[in-house]
């Protein structure tokens, strides 16, 4: 299976998922607040449709950057560089602003069908841009120009990451009310959970930039 990224490669994007997954961000905030306002169930619903709409900018990029690479490696290049600049960017702003976790303990609202829930959840995420900036310029990182197994690989990883996302997401949505206030209650631990995220992501973006000035 040589789609497979090797066990040094795998173990740091593995750490690397664990930190994002603890990172409060537009996702959390939407699996928390639904939750919150109209049960778990829609919270799942919501957590599932996100995750869909997670897949769906998998393949395109995969296939995408893969359609790249064939054209030419150099361009491939350019794309990491400038995602490894964007992920600097990110850190910075993980540092600067804190985390994005924004739910408000608002009155329980009308609950809706899940199928609704599920298409709200998918459709936030296909049409967030900053969402589709992220998958293209963080999943590149693990990947090299001239790999042939490029395309499946980016597949993998992007599959692999939802997976590895989806029982801590199931857990935060399932325990929504007591996460939530305690994120709120503990500034200096998700001050913490900044400086972790900012780190891993200004790592990987460090070591792309200086890998491909030789």
């Amino acid at each position: 299976m040589s789609f497979i990224p090797d066990l040094a490669t795998l173990a740091t994007f593995t750490a690397a998922c664990l930190v994002l997954v603890l990172t409060p961000g537009p996702d959390m905030t939407l699996f928390v607040s639904r939750s919150l306002s109209e049960g778990r169930a829609a919270g799942m619903a919501s957590m599932l449709g996100a995750a869909t709409g997670n897949l769906v900018h998998t393949l395109l990029i995969a296939f995408g950057l893969s359609a790249l690479i064939a054209a030419s490696a150099e361009a491939f290049l350019v794309v990491k560089l400038v995602g490894a600049l964007y992920l600097l960017w990110l850190a910075y702003q993980s540092i600067r602003h804190g985390s994005a976790l924004t739910v408000r303990a608002d009155a329980p609202a009308q609950r809706r069908p899940l199928s609704r829930v599920f298409a709200t959840g998918l459709l936030v995420n296909l049409l967030n841009p900053k969402i589709i900036l992220f998958f293209l310029t963080f999943l590149p990182q693990f990947v090299t120009a001239g790999d042939p197994e490029a395309s499946a690989k980016l597949v993998f990883l992007g599959l692999y990451m939802i997976a590895f996302s989806l029982p801590f997401c199931a857990a935060m949505v399932l325990a929504a009310e007591g996460f939530s206030a305690s994120l709120r209650k503990s500034p200096r631990v998700m001050r913490l959970v900044d400086w972790l995220f900012a780190s891993v992501i200004g790592g990987f973006a460090v070591k792309i930039l200086l890998t491909n000035r030789t």
